[in-house]
């Protein structure tokens, strides 16, 4: 057998070939004595066998019995001077063991610079939203992105800024609220006192309630841009006052739908008809004001309404979607929380959450009936995967079931979150045994119908929703009308007709999103959201400015329309950037959101503005 050395240097000696690392210093000593001619000198005799013994059983003791840590040993051996300590390997370090509570604080940061980033990205949105408007449409009700200039189609009173402004607020953007105070101070004024006719419903929600909303958080110091807040409030009561004249017109409680201001005179529509959920939809906005006016006049006349439709009969709470001004009864039995109905089931929680301590617990007593009936009559389940729904009864209660539902209803969700927990988390209300079993169950439906809303983004192409969906389900099935995506497993469970698929940059989904994360504190909402709004930024965004509605989300390129809805700003884009923001930014405990998401303070016993 050869005795020659192998053909490697002593440093190699001192490292594990095996995985690369180096060896300790006990292998070393160990490796060099067995691997040398030491072995053979020192073995040949009896004396070097008896020292090689010795070491080996010294060694061995001090490892299995010396208690000192072994940086405590190296630091000792190298103040000796003799430099041992290079050729000691130190224990590996173990990472330091974090309580569930410092493990939740780190998800928390990175979770939180995540959120961070995604807000400046939302905010972004706004900025190129609001510069499109400015520069094509500044005054105008809308503006239209493609053609780059502005369209008067809510009554010419300049509804984008208006409906933006608080947006601008909360994201903090001074130069916007400047931009957008100066306007309603300068030209506001004169607008009321001169056009003609608006929506009364359409006028109250957008105009009433931004000013109200833009008045208040400018109060907060949200921001120190832009008029003194009284601007906002005198703007508010001034068309507040013309638009009165919708109430006391009317031969009964029901309001008439059209307001002309300049002669402060209102008129039904054309078919003599008021949409049930446009009557019912002005009490957050009138009873805020006669609240910071000290007149009640304004929520004496919206709570008449209620007050009124309290005593009509109804099919197990659920309501027709028209109702006549000139009798005081519903007309047709159209019964749906689409279109003309929607805001109907979402002001009977929000209104009583605005000032719970009044004797409104009627307005309670109504949604808990009306959610008991949308439960019975009008939730179903997809096939072939069982996707939660709210459909329809086109002729009432003695017709057949519909398995449509407009994107309008995914407001649904956060209103049924909202009346569970009354804005607490989850966990909060649950820790104070706030929530009964009813509760419980309605927030496990929010979730439901939550997950259904979004999956109708995942089913098309775009990752955009359409503005209608039809559920395959039982006693309905239609083929060749899928979204597009054919990767979704829901692909097979929704149906989209031809008319059906256009998008108008709507809210409620994200308004849902929003809600249910703040009180359920679920990431997944958020995850949901950024991926809509990923779908926006990649499909509707104008290079020029603004962004655009879209005429089918089931192909690709998508078909655009010349339009920018004034709820982009005022609502998709706040309730996106409120879903990433922190639970104190307008909590839920403190503010109701009416039903264009301008944010109104709940009235408490002791509050004073």
């Amino acid at each position: 057998m050869s005795t020659k050395t192998l053909p490697y240097s002593m440093k190699d000696v001192q490292y594990d070939n095996a995985k690369f690392r180096r060896r300790s210093f006990f292998q070393v000593i160990l490796q060099t004595f067995f691997t040398k001619k030491v072995k053979r000198e020192c073995m040949s005799c009896s004396t070097g066998k008896f020292l090689a013994i010795l070491m080996i059983c010294g060694l061995t003791y001090i490892m299995l019995n010396h208690t000192t840590p072994i940086h405590s040993i190296t630091n000792h051996v190298s103040n000796g001077g003799i430099g041992v300590k290079r050729f000691w390997r130190k224990p590996p370090q173990l990472p330091p063991r974090l309580s569930p509570d410092e493990v939740n604080n780190i998800n928390k940061t990175n979770m939180g610079s995540e959120s961070t980033a995604r807000q400046e990205s939302v905010k972004n949105a706004f900025i190129h939203a609001w510069s499109g408007y400015k520069s094509y449409a500044m005054g105008y009700d809308e503006l239209m992105p493609l053609s780059k200039r502005g369209v008067d189609g809510l009554g010419g009173l300049g509804a984008t800024v208006v409906d933006a402004l608080d947006t601008a607020m909360i994201m903090k953007l001074d130069d916007v609220v400047s931009e957008a105070g100066s306007w309603i101070e300068n030209h506001l004024p004169e607008r009321i006192s001169n056009k003609g006719q608006v929506n009364l419903f359409e006028t109250t929600i957008r105009i009433v309630g931004g000013l109200l909303s833009s008045y208040h958080l400018s109060s907060l110091n949200f921001t120190k841009a832009g008029p003194k807040p009284s601007v906002y409030l005198e703007n508010a009561k001034n068309l507040a006052d013309r638009l009165l004249t919708g109430f006391t017109a009317s031969p009964t409680a029901v309001p008439f739908s059209d307001v002309v201001l300049h002669d402060r005179t209102a008129h039904a529509a054309p078919d003599g008809l008021s949409s049930t959920s446009e009557a019912t939809t002005l009490q957050l906005e009138l009873n805020y004001l006669s609240f910071v006016t000290g007149d009640p006049k304004y929520g004496f006349e919206a709570m008449k309404v209620l007050e009124h439709v309290k005593n009509l009969p109804k099919s197990e709470g659920l309501v027709p979607i028209y109702i006549s001004p000139s009798s005081g009864e519903f007309s047709g039995s159209n019964i749906r929380l689409g279109s003309r109905g929607d805001s109907y089931y979402e002001y009977l929680i929000k209104v009583w959450l605005l000032q719970r301590q009044s004797n409104w617990t009627y307005l309670h007593d109504m949604y808990v009936e009306a959610v008991k009936g949308i439960k019975h009559l009008l939730v179903k389940k997809s096939k072939p995967n069982g996707l939660v729904f709210v459909g329809e009864l086109p002729d009432g209660l003695d017709g057949g079931f519909s398995p449509k539902m407009d994107h309008l209803v995914c407001f649904l969700p956060g209103t049924l979150a909202l009346g569970a927990t009354k804005g607490l988390t989850k966990t909060m209300a649950m820790e104070n045994n706030l929530l009964t079993f009813e509760d419980l169950e309605n927030l496990k439906l929010a979730e439901e119908l939550a997950k259904t809303c979004f999956v109708m983004y995942a089913v098309t192409s775009t990752g955009l929703a359409p503005e209608i969906a039809n559920f395959n389900s039982e006693g309905y099935s239609e083929n060749g009308l899928d979204g597009g995506n054919k990767t979704s497993e829901y692909v097979h469970d929704i149906v989209i007709k031809d008319l059906d698929r256009h998008n108008l940059l709507r809210p409620e989904t994200v308004e849902s999103l929003f809600i249910l994360y703040r009180i359920t504190e679920d990431s997944k909402y958020r995850e949901w959201g950024w991926s809509i709004f990923e779908a926006f930024e990649k499909y509707t965004k104008v290079d020029s400015g603004g962004y655009s509605s879209l005429d089918d989300v089931t192909v690709i390129p998508p078909r655009r329309r010349d339009k920018m809805e004034t709820f982009f700003l005022g609502e998709t884009l706040k309730y996106l950037y409120l879903l990433f923001s922190d639970s104190n930014v307008i909590p839920l405990t403190e503010f109701v959101f009416n039903t264009e998401a301008h944010p109104i303070p709940i009235i408490t016993k002791d509050q004073k503005e």
